[in-house]
């Protein structure tokens, strides 16, 4: 069984990351409900999402999920709240009972060197050097990772990357990172995970 990583966060919060190796049989005959995805390899991973959902909590209802305008996947009765996010080979979820939750997953790629200006604030560029030259990938994967996850767990769509979700205060002993985040006022610690090209982040 494929878990590539798993935590649990306290008694009524887990995350799980799969590392799909199994073929889309294997997903369809443990997931029962699922939406049309056209695309062979969008659809694997849209499913082995959804199968963690079960994994990490048994008794979670895939037949109440339903879609918000922004795309969001939700229940109507907040039984559980949760977040889905996947890249490659690999699907993440995160589940609570009790909190609102927001997860992502990304494998680092020097693409993210291009679209740095479009996420990051030149303040921000400033304070993790990553303004100049050739920076560091992984980081910059990091950072756009982070503010993905606090995207996420908003849940509301319409947010301003570079305005409205501030990262700062690094902390690499506890592998957070301080957010400001604008919409709401608010103050979050996102928490992440680094294991070679991938890059895991959530905020609960």
């Amino acid at each position: 069984m494929p878990v590539f990583f798993q935590h649990r966060i306290n008694e009524d919060t887990r995350l799980g990351v799969w590392k799909i190796e199994e073929n889309e049989a294997f997903f369809k005959g443990n997931v029962p409900v699922h939406r049309e995805v056209t695309h062979p390899r969008k659809r694997i991973q849209h499913l082995a999402g959804r199968f963690l959902l079960q994994y990490l909590f048994p008794d979670f209802p895939y037949e109440l999920i339903q879609l918000a305008d922004t795309r969001k996947p939700f229940l109507p009765d907040e039984r559980y709240h949760f977040s889905i996010s996947h890249c490659g080979d690999f699907a993440a979820a995160l589940v609570s009972r009790s909190r609102r939750v927001g997860v992502d997953v990304e494998l680092t790629h020097d693409r993210v060197r291009t679209i740095r200006d479009k996420f990051l604030s030149v303040t921000e560029q400033t304070l993790f050097k990553v303004n100049d030259g050739e920076p560091d990938t992984r980081l910059l994967t990091l950072l756009w990772s982070a503010k993905e996850t606090v995207f996420k767990w908003y849940g509301k769509g319409e947010v301003d990357f570079r305005r409205h979700i501030l990262l700062s205060e690094m902390d690499e002993t506890a592998n957070t990172l301080r957010c400001d985040f604008g919409k709401e006022g608010s103050t979050l610690n996102v928490h992440y995970r680094v294991f070679d090209r991938l890059v895991l982040s959530w905020v609960v």
